[in-house]
C-alpha cells in the first residue's frame, strides 16, 4: 500500500509531504488506518509539509494513538511553527510533548 504523501525512507523513518489539511486528510487517514508499524519507534519527518490546519493536527494525534495501540512510539521531527501554534491553541501541546523531537 502506498500514498503519495507518505514516504518511507531509511529504516524507522517516514516523511510526510504536501499539505495536511481538510482536503487531503480524509484520503490520507483512510490509508493510515491500515498502516501497521514495523518498528517500536518511528521518526515522522514533517520537513516537507507545506501547510497544516486543524484537520492535519487531528490526523497526527490519531496517528500517534494508532501507533501506540500497536506498540510503536511516533516522534515528530521538523514540526512547523504553524503546527506548534495549533497544538497550543487547541490545548493539546502537553499530549504531544513526548512526541516532538528537538
Amino acid at each position: 500500500m502506498t500514498h503519495p504523501q507518505w514516504h518511507p525512507l531509511e529504516q524507522g523513518t517516514i516523511e510526510l509531504s504536501g499539505a495536511l489539511d481538510r482536503e487531503t486528510v480524509p484520503k490520507l487517514w483512510q490509508f493510515l488506518q491500515n498502516w501497521q508499524p514495523t518498528h517500536e519507534q518511528i521518526m515522522l519527518s514533517l520537513e516537507n509539509v507545506a501547510r497544516v490546519d486543524s484537520a492535519g493536527m487531528v490526523l497526527l494525534l490519531h496517528l500517534i494513538e494508532h501507533a501506540k495501540k500497536r506498540n510503536c512510539h511516533i516522534m515528530l521531527s521538523f514540526v512547523p511553527e504553524q503546527l506548534h501554534m495549533l497544538f497550543q491553541l487547541s490545548n493539546v501541546d502537553s499530549l504531544v510533548t513526548n512526541h516532538i523531537s528537538e
